[in-house]
């Protein structure tokens, strides 16, 4: 399976899956970006996963449906573009050539976000997790709980290490500065930061990252070690000893 991440509105992806005759696409907010990938690479559209109800990740849904055919996949209790099939924790969402995506509910972001995790034979595993885990960050708590989050992305970072993380939005070299701000002794998030930066710099994609990865450098992973603790509650004091680690962590990149 070949995976493309297709830029959308000013920091979106749409991640396109495709065996070279079907596709399968994520979050399609716009379906302009999707067409004229179908088009150029002569792809039908096989299948449509969404995470979670934001305009950003379902605007382009009806669209494409009505276009291509394709069969669509949302959460089970969101507000989703009719017609489409509802899908919770447990369930297998079937995309070209059979391939199987579970689904893992990890509410937090919203109250019903979903993510897709697939293991293509003979290639390293898939995440497609929307809008719960970014590179070296996580979503904001529109709608969940710290604690919510918190077990959503514990639920992540138990795939397998070599999982592929595909995130929706390029909010990478944002994150890391955060990311640095907690852990400035961490060579591992120095090495990554640096390595985003040039590929930036060319103008290509952060991601997608590794599960691997994202546990060696991503804050919100690491909020039960002391070198994040430690961090937290030097800024922190009180929020760190009301909430705990994790929310007064990601109170403080809502303001960072």
């Amino acid at each position: 399976m070949t995976l493309h991440p297709l830029p959308a509105f000013t920091d979106n992806y749409i991640w396109l899956v495709h065996n070279g005759r079907e596709a399968l696409v994520v979050d399609p907010g716009d379906a302009a970006p999707v067409l004229e990938a179908l088009g150029r690479i002569g792809l039908a559209l096989h299948t449509i996963l969404v995470t979670h109800h934001h305009s950003d990740h379902t605007g382009g849904v009806a669209e494409l449906r009505n276009a291509t055919g394709a069969k669509v996949y949302g959460p089970a209790y969101e507000t989703m573009p009719e017609p489409l099939t509802r899908v919770g924790e447990g369930d297998t969402v079937r995309g070209p050539d059979g391939l199987g995506f579970q689904v893992i509910e990890v509410p937090g972001h919203t109250a019903g976000h979903i993510a897709y995790y697939a293991a293509p034979a003979g290639e390293h595993p898939i995440l497609f997790c929307g809008d719960t885990l970014f590179s070296a960050g996580c979503g904001r708590l529109f709608e969940g709980t710290p604690a919510q989050m918190l077990d959503s992305l514990g639920k992540l970072a138990a795939l397998p290490g070599n999982t592929r993380v595909c995130c929706t939005h390029e909010y990478t070299l944002s994150n890391l500065r955060f990311a640095l701000a907690i852990e400035p002794d961490n060579q591992a998030l120095q090495d990554y930061a640096t390595h985003c930066q040039d590929l930036r710099a060319r103008g290509l994609p952060t991601l997608p990252s590794s599960v691997a990865l994202e546990q060696n450098i991503n804050p919100f992973l690491r909020s039960h070690l002391e070198s994040v603790g430690s961090r937290v509650r030097a800024h922190d004091p009180q929020g760190a000893a009301d909430r705990g680690v994790f929310a007064a962590l990601r109170e403080w990149k809502n303001t960072f």
